[in-house]
């Protein structure tokens, strides 16, 4: 865990301002230490990431960030919900493993 001091160290032009205001927005969230201070962990750090480069590097617009964290929220959580399933399909016997397989299969090439 780092404080703000050191997440924005990480960026060149990040100033502190814009961090408080994205906390304030929920867009990130970091915990409180002890002393009530902003801790940030690896996946808040990820997170002003990924804003930083939606803002910077993609000049997408304040108003149009949080569509597209929602919508990048969702990808990830499907891709969870699908990695989990893929999972338990892994630990099930070859002949349902098949079943599902084929299922899948057929309703895949019969998306027209």
């Amino acid at each position: 865990m780092i404080r703000i001091d050191s997440l924005i160290a990480q960026f060149p032009d990040l100033e502190p301002d814009e961090v408080i205001g994205w906390v304030e927005r929920h867009w990130v969230t970091p915990d409180l230490d002890e002393t009530e201070t902003w801790v940030f962990t690896e996946i808040d750090v990820a997170r002003v990431r990924l804003i930083y480069d939606l803002r910077r590097d993609l000049d997408i617009a304040e108003d149009t960030v949080p569509v597209m964290l929602s919508l990048l929220d969702q990808v990830y959580d499907l891709r969870r919900a699908l990695k989990a399933v893929t999972g338990a399909v892994e630990r099930q016997p070859d002949e349902v493993r098949a079943a599902i397989y084929a299922e899948v299969t057929k309703g895949t090439l019969n998306r027209d």
